[in-house]
């Protein structure tokens, strides 16, 4: 596809014959941060995996990491080994500073000094050898440590999806399950949509918005974002393509080398083998179209400190998202409900390390007021470990009642990531000394010294889905379908809320504001 404004072409490596698997190559398992060069390093907590390695491996094999065999004890063993190499290059470092004492003191004894510079030669090798040692630690420890999911709150349940525990449910009572409340039927009938159209231009599960269709998107979105920004969260739009660095420092990474997760992009320059890297020399960054807004909107607190008086930092961000997987689940490709390109509004904060669970029911609730507004049947799920992803503390997904679909559909989810984001973007605040004055909103994005770097907290980060908007609309065509006495749909009874957030002004009969 071509870049608006840029006259460079971008290519989306994929198998267009293979429609369902259009993903050219999932993220690595290891991921290599000089591809954001702008960021530091993550900065992963070594102490505490190897004073707790019953606990992590625990975790993460109830969270199906996949992890290598021993990869937690690994861990503990290389950074007793880091440690003690750090503490021997320290006081070789120190004898190296003596030695350098000693030669000006002989300064005007040739023997002697020779002695000492003999000896130091024979330090700076030693030296040498050691930090080679601990950099190849480091390393070690770095990718074993990268794949480690988060910690799981003690409230999760443990095992498969089927373990999830419904903790509360809202709207009206589900009307019966029946095919002939199928939206694609329902949406090809009324003109809503097109699929076959979206099947013959990209392929199979992209889509065409039509008429009412595509001005319930509009509506949908609006609604929503209303609602967030009532309740204090700024307005953003956000870039669709980020760095793949970028991405798996949130998290996003697959479970095996086989899954297909996101759609690769490279511009033509760094996609020709024969010009592979850019003027200064340098390879170009690779690139993904984001599967959520929620990886651009961390990216935003990337390498940022906060005051605490800035915290919560609350925005929902409107963007496109992009999931190569989407064919590959059987029954769930058909119609809008899986598909490979959606409007998705998010929900996203940055919280002190101790609010981050009461941010998360503030989260839930203003989801739940977002949808109670919509008129038809959900539930609120508490998700089990398996089916969290690497970043998640805890997850709420919250499903809604399809009955031509015949189930319950996912269409949010709430998770709290604690520092896990924060400690791979290096998101930080500042604790305020007791009676100081309020401090300058502006964060400080400049350099600190290492022992102030060391000592400032990590944030928490949370997200959660405002509006996925082809399964609300899924969900609002199923339910408020309206036929005739012979069974024919002739309309779509829509909630009131959305009317002032309804452009068109044509006389058109088949909506009616419920």
């Amino acid at each position: 596809m071509s870049c608006v404004g840029c006259s460079r072409a971008i290519t989306v490596r994929a198998n267009l014959a293979q429609p369902q698997r259009l993903i050219a190559r999932c993220i690595s398992s290891k991921p290599d941060v000089s591809l954001s060069t702008s960021l530091p390093p993550p900065r992963l907590n070594y102490r505490d995996i190897s004073e707790n390695v019953v606990f992590k491996s625990h975790n993460a094999f109830n969270r199906k990491a996949p992890l290598p065999i021993g990869a937690i004890q690994n861990i503990a063993r290389l950074y007793d080994d880091k440690r003690a190499i750090a503490s021997t290059l320290n006081s070789k470092r120190h004898e190296r500073s003596a030695i350098g004492d000693r030669i000006r003191l002989l300064a005007k004894d040739p023997i002697s000094k020779q002695a000492v510079l003999e000896e130091a030669k024979t330090l700076k090798a030693e030296i040498s050898g050691l930090e080679t040692k601990l950099e190849e630690l480091e390393s070690q420890l770095f990718h074993l440590a990268i794949a480690i999911p988060n910690d799981t709150h003690p409230s999760v349940p443990i095992g498969p999806e089927s373990v999830a525990v419904i903790t509360s449910t809202h709207g009206p009572e589900p009307v019966p399950s029946t095919p002939q409340r199928d939206h694609v039927n329902i949406g090809r009938t009324l003109g809503l949509l097109d699929l076959e159209s979206g099947a013959v231009v990209t392929g199979s599960s992209w889509y065409y918005l039509l008429e009412e269709g595509a001005l319930l998107e509009m509506a949908l979105t609006n609604y929503a974002l209303s609602i967030a920004m009532k309740h204090g969260f700024k307005p953003v739009t956000t870039p669709d393509v980020v760095r793949t660095d970028v991405a798996y420092r949130c998290g996003f990474q697959p479970r095996d080398a086989q899954s297909d997760q996101m759609y690769h992009v490279s511009t033509s320059s760094s996609s020709s083998s024969t010009t592979s890297t850019s003027s200064n020399g340098q390879q170009p960054p690779s690139l993904v179209l984001t599967g959520t807004a929620e990886i651009p909107l961390a990216g935003m607190f990337a390498n940022k400190i906060y005051h605490l008086e800035e915290l919560p930092k609350k925005v929902v961000g409107l963007g496109r998202a992009f999931r190569a997987e989407a064919g590959a689940r059987g029954a769930d490709t058909r119609g809008l409900y899986r598909v490979h390109q959606f409007t998705k509004l998010e929900l996203f904060t940055v919280t002190e390390e101790g609010k981050s669970e009461e941010m998360m029911e503030e989260l839930k609730s203003i989801q739940v007021e977002i949808f109670e507004g919509l008129g038809f049947p959900f539930r609120i799920l508490d998700m089990p470990t398996e089916e969290l992803g690497a970043s998640a503390y805890r997850k709420y997904d919250i499903e809604a009642w399809m009955p031509g679909r015949g189930s319950w559909g996912e269409i949010s989810s709430t998770s709290n990531c604690t520092d896990y984001q924060a400690r791979r973007l290096h998101i930080r605040y500042r604790r305020s000394a007791p009676g100081s004055s309020s401090p300058s909103p502006t964060p400080s994005t400049t350099t600190t010294t290492s022992a102030e770097s060391s000592a400032l907290p990590f944030a928490h980060t949370l997200n959660g889905t405002a509006a996925a908007v082809p399964r609300l609309i899924v969900a609002l065509i199923e339910n408020g379908a309206r036929f005739n006495e012979d069974g024919v749909v002739v309309g779509l009874d829509l909630p009131s809320v959305l009317k002032s957030f309804w452009v068109d002004t044509r006389e058109r009969s088949i909506v009616r504001w419920v």
